[in-house]
This record gives C-alpha cells, sequence and structure tokens, in this order.
C-alpha cells in the first residue's frame, strides 16, 4: 500500500505538470452529431443507446496496451427529475495496469466538478485533449478531473465519468440537481456494466469533489430506492454542495460566483414558475448574464464575471440570496436539492475544508450530522489549510489535491472489504 500511496503522489506531479500545457481543439466539436440521441432508444435506466472509440491524452499512438487504457464514449438512459428517459453521454476507460486488489477489477464512476454549463465543455470532449480553446466563441474548456482519473487508471480501476443530464447533449444542464446528477452517476453505473458485459453484482465505487461531491453524495443516498440492485462498495464526496441556499450566500463575490447563474439557469428548466420571477427582478444585463452563462465553461465565466456581486444582476440590486428569501417557491425548489435526508447504504468519505471559501464547511457538516443520525457509516476528512486569498476559491481548490490519498485508501480498503 505504501509504495502505491508514494506512486500517486509522483503520479500527482507528472500529470498535473503535462494537464497544464496542453492546448488545442477537442476531439470532439460541441456539434457532434455523436450528442444528439436517436428519435428511439430503450427507457430502461443505464441501457446503452450508442458508443464509439475516444482518443486519451497521452496515450502514444501506436504502442500496444499505452497508458491509461482504452477509451470509448457512451450515450447510456437515464432519468430527468419528473421519471422521463433522457439520453445522457460518458467516458468509459478500461485500465491497462493491473488491478491490484482482491477480487474482480472495480469500477469507479466519477462525477465531475464544475466544468460549465455549455455543451463544449462535456467532459467526454476533452479526453484527448483536457484543454480546449475556441477562439470564435470565445470559449476556454478544461477537463482537470483527467487528472484523477488517470490516477485511479494507474492503479487499476476501471472509470466511468459522466457528462451530467444536458452536458453535451441536449437542453440545459440542470447543474447541482440533486436528483439528475443522483441518477447520472447510478445509471452511469448500470449503463458500464452493460457496456463492458460485466456481473450484475460487480464492485462499485463513487468519485466526486465539489458538484461532483454533492452528485456523488446525493447517489449514495438513492442508490438503495434507486439502483438497489448496485453493488456500491463505498462513495467519496469531496465539499458537497448540500445546502444550495448557504452555498449561494457563500459563494457570491468569489471569483466562481458565475455558478450561482448555472444553478439558476438549471433550476428554471425543472421549475417553470421560476421563470417570471427571474424575468420581474434581474436586470436587462442580468439576463444577458444568465444567457451567456448557459452556454460557458468554468473558465470562461471565471474571466467574465469573477469577483462580482449578483446585486448587479437584479433590478432592485438586491443579491440573489436576498432575493430568494422574498419567494416560498424559490425556497421549495432550493429545499428539493438537500441532500442528507435519505441515508447512504455503503461507507461515505466525506472531505470538507474549514476555511473552503466556495463550499462552506458547516452545511457540510450539517449533511454528515443527518447521516450520521440514520445510522450511516460516514468517515469525514477535514481539511485545516489556513485561508489563501480569500474568494480566489484557493482554499477550495488545494483540499482536492490533499484529500487524494485518503480518498484512494479509502476506496482501496473499501474494495478489499469482505462486506
Amino acid at each position: 500500500m505504501k509504495s502505491q500511496l508514494r506512486a500517486i503522489a509522483v503520479a500527482i506531479t507528472l500529470v498535473a505538470g503535462v494537464g497544464t500545457v496542453a492546448t488545442g481543439t477537442a476531439s470532439a466539436a460541441p456539434g457532434d452529431t455523436f450528442y444528439t440521441p436517436p428519435s428511439n432508444y430503450s427507457s430502461e435506466p443505464g441501457s446503452v443507446i450508442k458508443s464509439r472509440g475516444t482518443p486519451l491524452f497521452l496515450q502514444i499512438p501506436g504502442v500496444p496496451r499505452a497508458f491509461p487504457g482504452n477509451g470509448s464514449t457512451i450515450m447510456y438512459t437515464s432519468k430527468l427529475q419528473d421519471g422521463s428517459p433522457t439520453a445522457v453521454t460518458g467516458t468509459v476507460i478500461e485500465p491497462f495496469a493491473p488491478w491490484r486488489g482482491k477480487g474482480p477489477r472495480p469500477t469507479v464512476v466519477m462525477a465531475p466538478g464544475t466544468i460549465g454549463q455549455g455543451d463544449q465543455c462535456a467532459p467526454s470532449k476533452l479526453f484527448g485533449l483536457p484543454v480546449s480553446i475556441d477562439l470564435a466563441k470565445p470559449s476556454l474548456g478544461i477537463n482537470y478531473e483527467g487528472l484523477f482519473a488517470n490516477l485511479l487508471l494507474y492503479q487499476g480501476y476501471r472509470i466511468m465519468m459522466t457528462d451530467y443530464i444536458g452536458l453535451g447533449t441536449p437542453g440545459v444542464h440542470t447543474y447541482v440537481n440533486r436528483v439528475e446528477e443522483g441518477h447520472a452517476v447510478l445509471d452511469g453505473a448500470r449503463a458500464v456494466l452493460n457496456f463492458a458485459k460485466l456481473p450484475k453484482n460487480s464492485p462499485i465505487g463513487f468519485w466526486g469533489y465539489s458538484q461532483g461531491g454533492g452528485a456523488t453524495a446525493s447517489a449514495a443516498e438513492m442508490a438503495s430506492t434507486y439502483a438497489p440492485e448496485l453493488n456500491v462498495k463505498g462513495t467519496y464526496a469531496g465539499a458537497p454542495p448540500a445546502d444550495l441556499e448557504s452555498v449561494l450566500k457563500k459563494v457570491d463575490g468569489t471569483s466562481i460566483v458565475g455558478v450561482i447563474g448555472y444553478t439558476i439557469n438549471g433550476l428554471v428548466a425543472r421549475y417553470p414558475e421560476l421563470g417570471p420571477i427571474i424575468d420581474r427582478e434581474a436586470s436587462p444585463a442580468g439576463r444577458q448574464i444568465l444567457k451567456t452563462l448557459s452556454t460557458d465553461c468554468i473558465g470562461d465565466t471565471f474571466f467574465r464575471y469573477g469577483f462580482r456581486n449578483t446585486s448587479e444582476w437584479t433590478t432592485s440590486k438586491q443579491s440573489l440570496f436576498q432575493i430568494s428569501q422574498k419567494y416560498p417557491v424559490i425556497q421549495k425548489a432550493l429545499d428539493d436539492q438537500l441532500i442528507g435526508k435519505l441515508k447512504p447504504s455503503a461507507p461515505v468519505l466525506v472531505e470538507t475544508g474549514v476555511n473552503d471559501d466556495i463550499i462552506p464547511n458547516a452545511q457540510v457538516m450539517t449533511m454528515v450530522n443527518s447521516w450520521r443520525s440514520k445510522g450511516a457509516n460516514v468517515v469525514v476528512s477535514t481539511d485545516r489549510t489556513p485561508p489563501i486569498l480569500s474568494r480566489l476559491a484557493l482554499n477550495h481548490a488545494l483540499p482536492y489535491l490533499f484529500s487524494t490519498v485518503p480518498a484512494y485508501k479509502f476506496l482501496f480498503d473499501r474494495f478489499n472489504s469482505p462486506n
């Protein structure tokens, strides 16, 4: 185990180094017809609708069994919040590295952190090169989760990274929608079992941080009712936005304040009664900002709107948090996204930073305590990095790097546990 952990630390340094300098065109253009679902497809959740091979960054062409493995983009069936079937895309990578633990090779379903809301930001479009630059829009797409995927592939895990509902595929990406993100993760697990022709009891784990942490936390607590047949062994949920009302207040004025716009766009798509409220409260500039954000990647959002306040988006000059307090329908929509109401059926590692400048530590611990009160097995890893350039999001991003080794050890132990 110690040698494997040292290898992870080295791999973080190497992959991070090469990942930051790669630029170019994404392996699939935003208008790629692969991402358009057929007129008819199976409504059974987890059904594989179609697939194709995917080139992978760092893979040397022509070399047999080149690192990190054999990649495929798949489209699979999931469900919207109202139960309607929908098509979702994701990336499956079968590693060439051997599984170093006991039993059959496990599958880790990865839920990406905030990538953006534009279709061009879908992680499956950024596995050939982790960065894409579209000068015409302009847009900057970054698949930083490829770093963590490669670390898991190096250890022999099969990877499935979902694109989420509406990211790449038609419709608005319903950012931080608890139910739809949980569906995308759980149906992603079902899909990889079908795609790889694996036994139904194959071991499954979930990995996610930030938006991804919310998605995996949601999947963990929904698994026993939505996908009880899955053999979920454990979940890593880092910095989960479990209480959107608390996060809304915290993130305003930070470098990634624009994610509030992603949230509004996603909520309006599922709660149409919010539309007239937004029309009434948002200024003309605010409405244009929301429209622009709906096609942005997180890099675009950072450069366009970083460190602004949402009070600049409204006619009353009140913040969006203040406006949310005035309307019961907004309160209900936010409450519907609260994570912690159900009991995870398998152990969960939750990471939280006491000085996280994006995802408040207190709301994470409220979720944890709610789970524990229901009898869930929850381990908490607390990051105590002192404040660094408040509002820049460094105290949100750095704990992800620092929690990688504990998260890997947790999942490795879970996959080697007889329970």
